[in-house]
This record gives C-alpha cells, structure tokens and sequence, in this order.
C-alpha cells in the first residue's frame, strides 16, 4: 500500500474572526479548533504521518505530540509547499490530503472517500452543490447565474505526491490547491462533502461549526469512575462536599473528597477527555487542600463545552465507617445543587466489603461513580 500523508495548514492570523489568538487555537467543543483534525488523522489506519505548517506561537493547550510540524509561508500555497518538502521521502504516488485547520468537523468517512476516489484520479475533494440563487451585479442590474455544476469545495483535498507538487513549483498564492492541478489538466473527482466542514472564517461561525459538530453527536454518552483515598490522623471526612465526622480523615493532596473524584472521572471519561490527574494533577501546589467542587464543576463545564449535559449521576461510597446513610440525603442535595440538578437526578448509596480488603480493615474509603451526558441541542 501507498503511504498518506496529512498536511494541515494552520499559519494564518485569521484576523476575520476577530479572535484574540488565531482561529485555528481558539476553543471549540472542549478542544482548540485545529485538535479536531489531528485527532481525525491521526487516528485514522490508513494516514501514516500528520504534518502541522504553522507560523504562529503555539499556545500550551495545543496537544502536538505525535506531529510533525514545518514553518508557514507568506501565503496559503506557499505554506503546503512548505508541508510538502517536509514529507520524508515521498514516491510520486504517495497520497497527501491538504487540509484547512480552520475546518473542524473532519471525520473518517470523508478520508475514506477521497482516498478511494484517489485510485482513479488524480486529485480528489469534498464538495457540495450550490443551493443558493447566484446573482451578478453590474452597477444597479443583477443578472442571473445558472448553479447548474456549481460546486462550494471543501478540503481535504487529496493528490499523489507527483502530481501536486509538480503544480505547485511556480505556484505562489492561489485560491486553493486543486487550482495548480486544474492547471494541468488533471482528473478530479468531487466526494460528497459535509456541512460539518464548513470553514471558519468569521467569529460567528464558531456558533455555527459547534452547532453542526453537535449534531453528529451521539444522543447519549455514559461514564464511570473510581477513586480510593486511605485514612490518616483526623477527625472527619468530607464525601460529596459534606463534612462528616470521623476518628480519621482522607489522605490526599487536595480534600480527597473520593465520591466527587469518582464523580468527576466518570464526567470526563464520558466525553474522553481524560481524568482528574490530567486537569488537576497532586504535583501543582494550587490545588493543596482543594475543594474537589472545583474540580466537579471543571468537568461539568468541560463536557457542556463538547456538547453534553448531565443527565442522572449515581455515586457508590464503599466502606465501613464511617456511617454513610445518615448524611446521604444532605450529600445528595449538596451535588444536585452544585451541577444545578435536579434531586432526582443524584443517587448516593454506601456498601461495605463485610470486612474484606483494605475498606474491611477500615484503612480508608473508595468510591465508585457512573453518570450518563445527554447531548444539548446547542
């Protein structure tokens, strides 16, 4: 098999959003709009390598483990023949898939297509048949324009090696990348495309490509959690925010409130976007004696970010002592009102071990945690 390569342009400003940073590292659904598409290739089984041409200063929030990146041009084409020399020694029909940063809501499908469509032309793109009435003005006429075979193109757009790089040798700024082989008289193929590709150019369409991902997402997601805390010297325990009195309190870096550490895993284990330890490491000093309704509501907001909201949650305190049952209504109340829930939507219940493991000989408390995440309509 031939190898393919991803190019993902991402060294413009982007100054028509009107962003503080460049569009392509503003947040998106609870990732920088660029991440949604290294996800898309990287975790593809036919993309062999991912190279990210940017110029701009990286922010700390942008995951570019697993990249390889080459230096931005002046121009958008210049920018490609940048990724294009960055490929390792490529064969003349190694696949490259040129793509936009600014296009979120690449997805597997999409590739599959255009690699498919590759095997019999010489270039490939997604695109979508005009809809709308297309009209030209000359001063105060408008004259109409048929949209028969109009089409809006999207990317990735997708070559063989030899062929786009022969067209891009002179090339330096063009519209996009099909216009160098359209030059040469190339076969190109359109795919269907999507409206989830639709670009980010100005700031509202940050609304509107959040709103077109969402859409694709899947109704409801589930997630669990665990977590375990040992005892030390202390005279209580703090379980779902309440403080309840102990000959022994949690050992932990912050209030090692297990029941909302398994609460918040299972959160974030819903949308895959990690654990407690990647948002909130023991190492970082901000979070020492912490209150883990930090932590609770991070995650919370992370999910309603990725386009999740908190349906039901039901929390597990696993131990012998101390007395859970007495305080499960007042820990059920303090998590339905730190989420903004419903009471019945929060379910708190204890077990014991019946004196087996490390909860049996009451060496500390673990909890476990599952939650379902409906997706908003926004």
């Amino acid at each position: 098999m031939r190898n393919t390569i991803a190019i993902i342009v991402a060294a413009g400003q982007g100054r028509r959003a009107e962003t503080a940073l460049p569009k392509q590292w503003q947040m998106l659904n609870g990732k920088p709009v660029i991440s949604w598409s290294i996800e898309a290739f990287i975790s593809h089984p036919q993309v062999d390598e991912v190279i990210v041409v940017t110029s701009a200063d990286i922010p700390e929030n942008v995951d570019l483990s697993g990249v390889k990146l080459a230096k931005g041009g002046e121009t958008r084409t210049l920018s490609v023949r940048s990724g294009l020399d960055a490929i390792l020694s490529p064969a003349d029909d190694t696949a490259v898939l040129i793509h936009d940063a600014a296009r979120p809501g690449l997805t597997h499908q999409i590739i599959d297509e255009l690699l498919a469509a590759l095997k019999t032309s010489d270039a490939a793109a997604p695109a979508l048949p005009v809809q709308d009435a297309l009209k030209r003005q000359n001063g105060n006429a408008l004259e109409t324009v048929s949209r028969d075979a109009l089409y809006r193109v999207q990317t990735p757009q997708a070559f063989a090696y030899g062929t786009i790089s022969k067209a891009l040798e002179s090339a330096t700024d063009l519209v996009d990348d099909l216009a160098a082989v359209e030059a040469l008289g190339a076969t190109v193929a359109l795919v269907k495309g999507s409206d989830r590709l639709h670009k980010i150019t100005y700031a509202e369409d940050f609304d509107m490509v959040s709103r077109l991902m969402n859409s694709s997402l899947a109704p409801i997601r589930m997630g669990s959690g665990f977590d375990v805390h040992a005892f030390e010297p202390g005279d209580h325990v703090t379980l779902c925010g309440v403080k309840i009195p102990h000959s022994a309190r949690l050992k932990g870096h912050s209030d090692a409130d297990a029941a909302w550490h398994a609460l918040t895993d299972a959160i974030l284990g819903a949308v895959a976007l990690g654990d407690i330890g990647d948002h909130f490491p023991p190492s970082d000093d901000r979070w020492k004696d912490a209150d883990s309704g930090i932590f609770l509501k991070a995650a919370q907001s992370l999910a309603l970010d990725a386009g999740y909201a908190i349906a039901n949650c039901d929390i597990t305190v696993i131990c012998e002592a101390p007395k859970v049952k007495p305080h499960r209504e007042a820990m059920r109340l303090r998590t339905a009102e730190l989420l903004g829930l419903p009471l019945d939507a929060v379910s708190v219940k204890a077990t014991t071990t019946e004196g087996l493991g490390f909860t049996g000989r009451r060496e500390g408390i673990a909890a476990e945690a599952v939650v379902s995440l409906v997706r908003t309509e926004g």
